[in-house]
C-alpha cells in the first residue's frame, strides 16, 4: 500500500525537516518489507480565501486531489479517534491485507479541515487533546507510520 502525506503549509528547511526526513528515510527503507511503501509529501499553500469556512473549501479540494479514487483517507482531527500505535498499525495492516493500493493522511490549516472532507475520511486520527504545530503534527504522524510499520514487522522499536 503506498502512503502519502497530504499537507497545507511548508515545512520549511530545519531541525523539524531534518526530523521529519529521517523518518521517512526509516519509512522507505522498513515499509516495503511488510507492504507499505512511502510515496510523497504533498504541500499546498495556505488559501487566500477571506473566509474560514470558503478557506476550508479551498483547501479541502487540494488535499482530497491527493488522494485519488479508491485510496483510504485519514484526516488528522482534533475530534478524530485517538488511537494507540498498535490499533494504528492494526488498521494500516488490515487495509494493506484487504489490498488497498494508497492511503492519504491529511493535515489541514490553521482553520482546520473541511467538514464535508472530515465526513468522507475512512479515520478521523487525532494526535491527542493538545494542539501541535503543524511542522510538529508532521514529524508526529511520519513517526507513527515508520512505528507502525516496525510493529506489522514485529521489530522491538516499539515497546508496550
Amino acid at each position: 500500500m503506498r502512503i502519502s502525506i497530504a499537507a497545507i503549509g511548508r515545512l520549511k528547511r530545519g531541525p523539524e525537516n531534518e526530523l521529519f526526513e529521517r523518518y521517512v528515510d526509516r519509512l522507505k527503507k522498513a515499509g516495503p518489507q511488510v507492504g507499505l511503501e512511502w510515496q510523497a509529501l504533498s504541500e499546498f499553500p495556505e488559501s487566500r480565501e477571506q473566509d474560514a469556512k470558503a478557506k476550508r473549501a479551498d483547501e479541502a479540494a487540494q488535499l482530497k486531489a491527493v488522494a485519488g479514487e479508491g485510496a483510504r483517507l485519514v484526516t488528522l482531527d482534533e475530534r478524530g479517534r485517538t488511537l494507540t500505535s498498535q490499533e494504528f498499525a492494526e488498521i494500516l495492516g488490515a487495509w494493506r491485507d484487504d489490498s488497498v493500493r494508497d492511503c492519504a493522511l491529511v493535515i489541514g490549516g490553521p482553520d482546520g479541515l473541511d467538514g464535508g472532507l472530515r465526513q468522507s475520511a475512512d479515520l478521523a486520527l487525532s494526535l491527542g487533546r493538545m494542539t501541535f504545530p503543524h511542522q510538529i503534527a508532521r514529524i508526529l504522524l511520519v513517526e507513527q507510520l515508520y512505528r507502525a510499520v516496525t510493529i506489522l514487522a514485529g521489530h522491538p522499536y516499539h515497546r508496550s
